[in-house]
């Protein structure tokens, strides 16, 4: 069974982004990205944290937007207005889950479309669903990059994906079945009947469903290349802070039947981040004048 590793695929990615960065600001652009953060969820300071030190790694600019989480809805709409309308701004994101009085289904249809590198807006999402993506949503893009590096074949496979949600399962679908992939997909849930007799016919199986190792063993084909981007915490008393993260697949049993698999942490995560940069790159290349 082998690991499929984030820390292998990495460097190119970086090497890649660090270089576009340093040529844009040979030409006077300095890609930048706003995120904004309402409140003080831990989780989300720390995806935040990630986020900035991959920036500074790689020489773009970061903007923090931290805002008191009993902002009102209108102030939070104005921010993003605001970051819109700045033209050093290249990328903007509004980082997820925001406090419970505030409607975060609006957000996406705020931001603007050539500054929406997290590909949540109707528009790119619909420019994605027809094969003509401006940006491809940042774990779907990971996933992808993943694949491409450990040469795992895609064309004419079989390939489950479990989880419907418009961050993961639901681009990812229609990318891999796209020409140039040109995978068979099913997309599957919580309530598909007969789950693990489908799962189990897969080549490459994704779990994208955000429960802890909700994929058993029986779910697995023999010799299948399992993508968990899973990332949940589990109560855990024998560690330091109480608990211990795993993703969506039971881990060491799927590894006895998978060919590949990656792991949690260090599988898909880590990307999610870089292919953010490269999205708020392509952003201010577009936005620039200097191509895609």
């Amino acid at each position: 069974m082998k690991k499929l590793l984030a820390s292998e695929v990495l460097p190119d990615l970086e090497t890649g982004i660090a270089a576009e960065i340093g040529a844009l600001r040979g030409r006077g652009v300095e890609p930048a990205l706003a995120v904004i953060l309402a409140g003080d969820n831990p989780e989300s300071q720390a995806y935040v944290g990630r986020k900035r030190k991959m920036a500074e790694k790689l020489g773009l600019r970061s903007v923090e937007c931290n805002l008191p989480a009993g902002i009102s809805q209108r102030e939070l709409e104005a921010e993003i207005h605001r970051l819109n309308g700045d033209p050093d701004i290249h990328g903007v994101l509004c980082q997820l889950p925001l406090p419970g009085h505030l409607d975060g289904n609006r957000i996406p249809e705020l931001i603007d479309p050539l500054k929406d590198v997290d590909c949540f807006h109707p528009y790119n999402f619909g420019l994605l669903a027809r094969g003509t993506p401006r940006f491809v949503p940042c774990t779907a893009a990971g996933i992808l990059a993943l694949l491409a590096h450990y040469r795992i074949a895609l064309s004419g496979r079989q390939v489950v994906v479990i989880g419907r949600s418009n961050i993961v399962g639901r681009p990812l679908s229609l990318l891999l079945s796209q020409k140039g992939h040109d995978a068979t997909v099913t997309l599957c849930h919580s309530r598909t009947a007969d789950l693990p007799r489908i799962a189990s016919r897969a080549h490459i199986l994704v779990a994208a469903i955000g429960s802890p190792e909700w994929v058993v063993p029986e779910m697995i084909a023999e010799g299948a290349t399992v993508i968990d981007v899973g990332m949940n915490r589990v109560e855990d008393p024998s560690r330091p802070r109480g608990y211990r993260l795993v993703g969506d697949v039971d881990f060491e049993a799927a590894s006895a039947r998978a060919s590949a698999i990656t792991p949690v942490p260090g599988g898909v995560g880590p990307l999610t981040v870089v292919m953010l940069m490269r999205n708020t790159v392509l952003a201010a290349r577009l936005q620039s004048g200097h191509g895609a």
